[in-house]
């Protein structure tokens, strides 16, 4: 079926970003990078949720639709952003359908989100942006109360939740709290997106499956990634800047196991 000169635009456009995001998000760290001076310096002023529980708490309510972290409330605005960072088309399906709403809570869940690699000893002193996260809130509480922030903003902006939004205000509300023009005085939101919710978008396009995003490799497919055969030195020597013919059936972590 033929596309028409706007709509192939879009397409290219979208695939050259995640061609992009791929290479980054293939040499990133899962945590995040900087959190800045300004978020230390409101760390302590920082309410998480009522549903960010500290680890070993009792869980108030299960979560949503088989979620280990994210609440119902939590769930919709995460569900309702890869969307739209992920709209379907003849790419790949929406961002709930390629997993990738699965990948963040299971992150959130696991060791990450629960802050096994970060000091939380305190005291909390402010300190330079270059000495990477500061805040006296694990990942999970962090993105948590950045949801909670968010959706009151959106509420202030649009009386409506985030998920409530239509597609275009969506996609412009985002685009304004990674610009840093939706502020909070408890969290500092241009942060929240760039250094912790951004980076697990993109790690959610590109992991290996068996952590929840990127069902059926659709991602390694649509940019010609081979998975794990990737790491044959061979190979990418034979085949640099030519299709590898492996990459049309990609191997994961699991078809190995």
């Amino acid at each position: 079926m033929s596309t028409n000169s706007t709509d192939e635009g879009l397409l290219t456009g979208r695939r050259l970003f995640l061609r992009q995001v791929a290479t980054l998000a293939g040499s990133a760290s899962l945590a995040p990078k900087v959190i800045g001076a300004a978020a230390v310096a409101a760390g302590s002023a920082i309410a998480a949720p009522a549903s960010a529980q500290p680890a070993g708490a009792p869980i108030a309510s299960a979560p949503a639709f088989g979620y280990e972290s994210l609440g119902p409330d939590e769930a919709s605005f995460v569900e309702a952003m890869v969307n739209v960072m992920c709209p379907a088309d003849n790419l790949t399906p929406n961002g709930v359908d390629c997993g990738l709403a699965v990948f963040i809570d299971r992150q959130l869940a696991g060791g990450f989100g629960t802050g096994d690699r970060l000091y939380m000893r305190g005291p909390w002193k402010q300190g330079k942006p270059q000495l990477g996260y500061q805040l006296p809130l694990t990942p999970d509480q962090f993105f948590k109360a950045g949801v909670a922030a968010a959706n009151a903003a959106c509420r202030g902006r649009f009386d409506k939740d985030f998920d409530q939004l239509e597609p275009a205000d969506a996609d412009a509300f985002l685009r304004d709290l990674a610009g840093g023009k939706i502020s909070d005085i408890r969290v500092p939101l241009g942060q929240w997106f760039n250094e912790l919710v951004y980076p697990l978008f993109t790690q959610a396009c590109f992991a290996d499956p068996m952590y929840g995003g990127n069902n059926g490799k659709v991602f390694w497919k649509m940019i010609g990634y081979p998975g794990l055969p990737a790491t044959h030195t061979r190979d990418m020597v034979n085949f640099r800047g030519k299709p590898y013919p492996g990459a049309k059936d990609p191997k994961a972590i699991q078809d190995f196991s």
